[in-house]
């Protein structure tokens, strides 16, 4: 029998940067069991829609998931990311994503990262 799994490497790498915004390249790969390269080019694909926000954080990267924007599938009552990463994840990181991250209640330069790894304004 083939394996699957129910979430794409692109929900899985969101996942992982809302329970540690922090998490390096390397670590997200091996948690996902993909190459970097394959991370990299998930992480891209998601700043590069919007998704995430990378910031330099000295040697390192802090990502900031947009959680307010809507998944970009063809529905009608499109939830926001925020919203799906909240169920995924569960209710800490959850909580973290929706209060910080709507339209207009803070930016990058206001959000920081709680000691669980979560987003909070």
């Amino acid at each position: 029998m083939t394996s699957w799994s129910f979430l794409t490497n692109h929900a899985r790498v969101l996942l992982c940067i809302a329970r540690d915004p922090g998490m390096r390249l390397r670590a997200i790969a091996a948690s996902l069991g993909i190459t970097e390269r394959s991370a990299h080019g998930i992480l891209t694909d998601l700043a590069t829609a919007g998704y995430v926000v990378k910031q330099k954080d000295g040697r390192r990267n802090r990502y900031q998931i947009q959680a307010h924007l809507p998944l970009p599938e063809p529905t009608s009552q499109e939830p926001a990311i925020g919203e799906v990463l909240a169920l995924l994840a569960g209710a800490s990181v959850g909580r973290q994503l929706t209060r910080g991250n709507q339209p207009g209640a803070s930016t990058a330069a206001d959000t920081t990262t709680t000691e669980s790894g979560g987003i909070s304004a």
